[in-house]
């Protein structure tokens, strides 16, 4: 009985890059040209069969007398085929003119069909090669994001919602399954072992400018984060999900940016919710991409130097910090900041999602309507 991880084994010794599927599969482009070539097959024969007086059968001589359903079907069979034996043969006017005018253009079709399909087999992988060979010729400060589950979907969306276009991003997945979800998204897919150098490579990572490691395992993600680490770039931001927190020390120097803890992290929002429900469901709602209030980080705008940050409460953002030159000031230390060229802004502002009114400040959660007191 073949184990879970021997079956993964068997994926990653296949490693490959998946883009998104154009309109039909193989399969179904196959079977439409099988119907054809059935097609093609049945008409000429019922064809022949309705003309059989004006054909003769070189085995008996008697033109028509014994011509079957079954003498049509081979004699269409071998001449849509081209290999033609001469044992029948159209002895009529009106059966050479059948076949000048109908099993002609119907060899031909036919032959299309197969040599068609034939070809369609054949060059699937070099076409998946040029693609791929396209792909990364082009590509360029690109996102890569290791696991397809909660945690990486997630992820995806986000930063989907967010304006990254998923064909900008790069999904290794240690299964089919998960591959073919992520290029049904519009990413570009990998399927492998993530801790290995060539399906790293192979994500063109040496090129990329973020790195999202959402791992099953903390063992796992931190031997991700040292490969990644040390063939990524050095400005290459890297994020990564972990269980536990006593680990993330071990992430931040295996070369993490960024350690997120999972679990932790999701009780303690449990707990703000029970003790401060509309605290909790704020939180909540800054945390669902596309609805409601969201974190965003952007630059300042030409019209915005010389404002202060409260100015920006005009425009229906709330500045958390600015950061300048690497500097991080928070809302608390500088209220009567004024803002400058190329600074940016770390501001929660209202999301856009259809059948909720944020004219008058309500959120997105049913707690926001219990309280006037986050009313604008």
């Amino acid at each position: 009985m073949t184990s879970r991880s021997e079956s993964r084994r068997h994926d990653y010794d296949t490693t490959r890059m998946y883009f998104q599927r154009r309109g039909e599969t193989p399969l179904s482009v196959l079977g439409k040209r099988a119907l054809v070539a059935l097609g093609c097959l049945v008409f000429t024969t019922v064809v022949v069969y309705l003309d059989r007086a004006g054909y003769v059968d070189n085995t008996n001589n008697e033109p028509g007398s014994d011509m079957s359903w079954l003498d049509a079907l081979y004699y269409t069979t071998v001449s849509l085929s081209t290999t033609g034996y001469g044992d029948i043969v159209p002895a009529s006017d009106s059966a050479r003119l059948i076949n000048i005018l109908i099993v002609t253009p119907m060899r031909l079709l036919f032959l299309v069909v197969l040599v068609g399909s034939t070809i369609e087999v054949l060059t699937t992988r070099t076409r998946q090669a040029i693609r791929e060979q396209r792909w990364r010729k082009k590509v360029d400060n690109h996102t890569i994001v290791i696991g397809f589950g909660v945690k990486g979907r997630s992820a995806v969306n986000t930063l989907v919602d967010d304006g990254v276009n998923p064909h900008e991003i790069v999904v290794i997945g240690q299964t089919r399954e998960e591959v073919a979800d992520a290029t049904d998204f519009g990413c570009v897919g990998v399927i492998g072992d993530a801790r290995r150098d060539d399906v790293l490579a192979r994500a063109a990572i040496e090129r990329c400018s973020r790195i999202i490691i959402a791992a099953d395992s903390d063992d796992t993600a931190v031997l991700i984060t040292l490969n990644a680490r040390r063939l990524a770039k050095p400005e290459t931001h890297i994020a990564v999900a972990a269980r536990e927190a006593q680990n993330v020390p071990v992430f931040r120097q295996s070369g993490a940016n960024a350690v997120i803890t999972t679990a932790e992290a999701a009780g303690r929002l449990l707990g703000i919710s029970t003790v401060y429900p509309v605290a909790g469901a704020m939180m909540e709602d800054l945390l669902d991409p596309g609805r409601g209030l969201g974190v965003v980080e952007r630059t300042v705008l030409p019209e915005e130097e010389g404002k202060t940050v409260g100015d920006l409460l005009n425009q229906g953002e709330l500045v958390l910090a600015t950061v300048q030159k690497g500097k991080v000031q928070r809302f608390d230390q500088g209220k009567d900041h004024i803002l400058r060229q190329n600074e940016t802004l770390v501001v929660i502002r209202h999301g856009k999602s259809e059948g909720i009114d944020y004219t008058n400040g309500v959120g997105a959660h049913p707690e926001f309507n219990k309280h006037n007191d986050y009313e604008d």
